[in-house]
């Protein structure tokens, strides 16, 4: 079969060796790669038990069988473990040239076991593998990593690597790769952290082989011409890159603001995918085989926040400014920047400083335990607070551990806007009902990237939905759930799904493997990478009872605008969901369902 290296590198850190195994066609077969398969590897060789920063736990980089290959946007990897931050299955998804890289060296997976003795990193030069001492590296951001990095091995080689964030263990903490894309949510940079592993290190010249390479061009270019047609892949994304959706979602009414007690942001412009077009922006900027390239590459010329990166993007934008009423794009960026470095999830960390917002304005923080006014639209404030959480100093050091952290130790979880402890993205789930439905339901903890019903609600892909209604929202949240898992398990953006559906994406599947999927395989397959990680979850100790929402959300409407009054309706769609699911009323899928996805 072609698409997969067909090796998986075992890397046993407490004993410093490295084994090659040879990757099961069927499992590989089952479970595509990527997401799906590097989850059954997790499920079978981890209890769902593990202390999450144990030696015990592993973590695994996990590509899919069309990164590294022609295929648009064909260059994603995954960090699986289980996460510290939510205690579920934690799979992080980049982009970058990592992934790819860690084909060409000739794997297809790198799983990571116990713990070094001391700060180490992996360096891969195709067949060549070694784990080297990492200690001068030990405290430096990720950015620093890379460039010393690169000098010490070779420069045209890529780099994933942690920040102090992970270091110090801190549950907001990512991974990094080639400095600016992040395997973001769920705190996987923590347990990288937890195994003293600074980096991982790649150049390989091993090409990926795909079964017929002449079906497989077309069926590529075919994707290429249908993303290049579409207004959204084709003309919005290069053009504003996600930040276009800023002025989009705030003028539907739920733009998430000041912590959820707003869904709309008077400042919403000044952090327009627009406006940072016109100020900012550099250039746009592609991933590995991306036609699309929405990064976006940026600079802050002058001021007190002078600098240099890539972003914010959408998600950035919004938990660094949005959410904390924060109207200035300069402290904004330059808080995403520090992020970068550092090593932490934006979605993550803006929350958790919009907690403390909160907290403080309401009088549950006291001002002697931060340290200074920490108010909503302070961004002086913002920066200081995520420079502090990225060392974990002071205030810094809880407000690193998440907002739900936060918001318990001063006795008030309910402020906390997340599910299974993880933090809500930028739309507000009471005025896109269908996002409420996908947060709660979503096997890592809040997520928009499980099952995106904007798509439906907003800009009307493949179909329009009023974001109101609930009817016909558990169908299309379950449909678009499985999909996602099936195209995050190829090794391609998600982003692409704007522009193509399933039926494009399989034919590029199938003629790099030779695997004999037909499309109903595939969405069965999504369907039962879903399950497994349910499953993990329930083993885990989560229940039913964790697919929920924040008060707020189910019993507070938003105040003004467009969704005035709105609440999430999820009473009305969570029994319908599990009865589509083939789950019993307490969401454990049945005997049956089991069966049918051979996970009996």
């Amino acid at each position: 079969m072609g698409g997969w290296q067909g090796q998986i590198l075992r890397v046993n850190l407490s004993r410093g060796t490295c084994k090659k195994e040879k990757l099961d066609p069927k499992l590989a077969r089952a479970y595509i790669g990527g997401r799906g398969l590097g989850t059954k590897m997790l499920s079978d060789e981890v209890s769902p038990t593990v202390d999450p920063l144990s030696p015990t736990n592993k973590l695994i980089m996990a590509t899919g069988p069309l990164t590294g290959t022609n295929a648009s946007t064909g260059g994603r990897y995954m960090v699986i473990t289980k996460s510290p931050l939510t205690g579920a299955v934690a799979c992080s998804n980049s982009g970058g040239y990592i992934g790819a890289e860690i084909k060409f060296c000739g794997y297809d997976f790198i799983v990571f076991e116990g713990r070094a003795k001391s700060p180490v990193y992996l360096w891969l030069n195709n067949d060549k593998v070694e784990i080297r001492p990492a200690d001068k590296l030990w405290g430096k951001t990720t950015h620093e990593t890379e460039d010393r990095l690169k000098a010490e091995t070779q420069e045209e080689a890529k780099v994933c690597s942690i920040g102090p964030a992970g270091e110090k263990l801190a549950l907001t903490a990512n991974v990094m790769n080639d400095k600016h894309r992040a395997a973001g949510r769920s705190g996987v940079g923590a347990v990288m952290g937890s195994k003293n592993l600074k980096a991982v290190v790649a150049k390989g010249s091993q090409s990926v082989k795909v079964a017929r390479p002449k079906e497989f061009m077309a069926a590529c270019l075919a994707v290429v011409k249908k993303l290049a047609d579409s207004p959204v892949t084709g003309g919005g994304l290069p053009k504003y890159g996600t930040p276009v959706l800023v002025n989009v979602i705030n003028a539907h009414g739920f733009l998430p603001t000041r912590n959820f007690q707003q869904g709309q942001f008077e400042g919403a412009d000044k952090l327009s995918g627009e406006t940072i077009a016109d100020t900012i922006l550099l250039k746009n900027k592609g991933c590995f085989a991306c036609t699309i390239a929405c990064a976006r590459v940026s600079e802050v010329k002058e001021g007190k926040y002078k600098g240099a990166g890539e972003g914010p993007e959408y998600e950035s934008d919004w938990a660094l400014g949005i959410d904390t009423g924060v109207s200035d794009l300069a402290a904004v960026t330059k808080a995403n920047y520090l992020c970068n470095e550092l090593g932490m999830d934006t979605i993550e960390a803006g929350v958790a400083v919009a907690t403390a917002m909160e907290l403080f304005e309401k009088g549950h923080i006291p001002q002697k335990d931060i340290g200074r006014p920490l108010r909503f639209g302070d961004g002086d404030a913002l920066v200081w607070l995520i420079e502090e959480m990225g060392y974990r100093r002071g205030f810094g050091e809880l407000v690193a551990q998440g907002g739900y952290r936060v918001a318990e130790k001063y006795g008030h979880p309910e402020l906390f806007m997340g599910v299974k402890k993880q933090a809500f993205p930028a739309y507000d789930g009471r005025g896109a009902q269908g996002m409420a439905l996908g947060y709660s339901t979503s096997n890592r903890g809040a997520c928009h990237l499980r099952g995106y019903t904007i798509s439906v609600e907003v800009f009307g892909i493949p179909k329009k939905m009023d974001p109101f209604a609930t009817q016909g929202k558990p169908e299309v949240s379950k449909l678009f759930q499985d999909v996602t898992a099936f195209v995050d398990s190829t090794g391609i953006c998600l982003f692409t799904t704007f522009g193509i559906g399933a039926d494009d994406i399989h034919p590029m599947l199938e003629h790099a493997t030779g695997a004999g999927y037909t499309l109903e395989e595939c969405l069965k397959a999504g369907e039962r990478i879903w399950n497994l990680e349910r499953l993990f979850n329930l083993k885990a100790g989560l229940t039913g009872k964790d697919d929920t929402l924040p008060p707020r959300i189910l019993k507070e409407g938003i105040p003004a605008g467009p969704a005035k009054g709105m609440v999430a309706k999820l009473p009305e769609m969570l029994p319908e969901y599990y009865k589509l699911r083939g789950w019993d009323a307490s969401g454990v899928p049945s005997k049956a369902k089991l069966k049918e996805l051979a996970l009996g």
